[in-house]
């Protein structure tokens, strides 16, 4: 147990090391925002595709790489997961170049960076919409197994899988696993729309809009009645399609904020900003995992039961319905406070640029 809580303390600590100069790539790899759009267009394709095939092959990889044996299978699937993430991690750094930098006469301390922060409002708004967002996140997709397991109706659940061809053994789960999948392949398309909506409309408003479109599909789930399996598979579609639209775009706008700062301040603070904004991740996923135990704590819910009371299933229904809903729609209406529109991007673009050039 020592040793398991160290290792993985360690490996969380080295791993938001690793992840907050690479989120921060985007922003300094190109000062051009329709590129920037693409860039977190691209890297998003490959996080989702990524998801597809860890929920898809992990368990089955263990079994392979463990001959059977699941502790021995997942101790290999990890060694090869660690060495496959180590290649491709010095990959990205031979391969990538940083054309965005600070002045070389730039000297800042974190007081004054910290201080540049507070007094910049867009990275105010867009780290209260970070929050929310991941809040809601963490907390419909903390419920979405207990939504199959206590909710759905699971004969007419296996009924359906059987009809599309899916392992119905279990029903909850194989259900389930459908349930993200189906989600995940819509995300993908969604993303790959996500770059020229962006670039017609600007990134604020295509964010906001798919946002919120993607929380009226989380609310209809509350309408549904146990035996509605196929709405609940094509609301999950539709959810996926337009979440997946503002998925690139939450880090694009980041990147812009950083833009921002500079065209006000002169001074690049790349880093902190998205330090910042990955504390205010972290932090959502966080108060969205407490919530999900909070809630069912609240309402009854005991894992003893095979069938829980009925306060229980519609707190587990509310909570993958019609709160993260509400922490979608705090998001969104965040929105309407951040002035960086499309015709702001192309101003801070342009004058930056020209003093780029000035100072070269």
């Amino acid at each position: 147990m020592a040793y398991a809580f160290i290792t993985y303390l360690l490996l969380v600590v080295v791993y938001s090391a690793n992840n907050l100069p690479y989120a921060s790539l985007s922003g300094v790899i190109t000062g051009n925002m329709r590129e920037r759009n693409s860039l977190s267009s691209y890297r998003f394709v490959a996080v989702t595709i990524a998801q597809l095939i860890v929920q898809s092959f992990l368990l089955p990889l263990a079994l392979i790489l463990g001959d059977g044996d699941k502790t021995k299978g997942f101790e290999n699937t990890m060694i090869l997961f660690s060495a496959v993430g180590v290649v491709f991690f010095i990959i990205t750094f031979l391969t990538t170049k940083e054309r965005i930098i600070p002045k070389p006469e730039q000297k800042s301390t974190i007081k004054e960076d910290l201080k540049d922060l507070v007094k910049n409002k867009p990275w105010i708004v867009m780290l209260i919409v970070t929050v929310f967002v991941f809040i809601t996140l963490s907390l419909k997709g903390g419920m979405y197994v207990y939504y199959f397991d206590h909710y759905l109706n699971h004969e007419h659940l296996a009924a359906f899988l059987g009809k599309v061809g899916f392992n119905n053994t279990d029903a909850a789960t194989s259900g389930f696993s459908l349930f993200n999948a189906a989600g995940i392949v819509m995300t993908l398309v969604g993303i790959s729309i996500s770059k020229p909506l962006a670039d017609k409309y600007g990134k604020r408003d295509v964010f906001g809009t798919s946002l919120f479109i993607s929380a009226l599909c989380l609310l209809v789930f509350y309408f549904y009645g146990p035996q509605a399996i196929i709405p609940v598979y094509a609301t999950q579609m539709l959810h996926g399609f337009f979440y997946g639209i503002s998925t690139p775009l939450l880090w694009a706008m980041i990147a812009d904020i950083a833009d921002y700062s500079e065209w006000k301040n002169s001074r690049r603070a790349t880093a902190i900003i998205f330090s910042a904004m990955i504390f205010g991740l972290k932090a959502g996923l966080s108060i969205g995992g407490a919530l999900v135990a909070g809630i069912l704590a609240s309402c009854g819910y005991n894992e003893q039961l095979a069938v829980q009371s009925a306060e229980t299933v519609n707190g587990i229904k509310l909570s993958m319905s019609v709160y993260p809903t509400l922490t979608f729609f705090v998001s969104v209406a965040c929105l309407f406070f951040y002035k960086i529109n499309k015709k702001t991007e192309i101003t801070i673009q342009e004058e930056l640029a020209a003093r780029r050039k000035e100072d070269n």
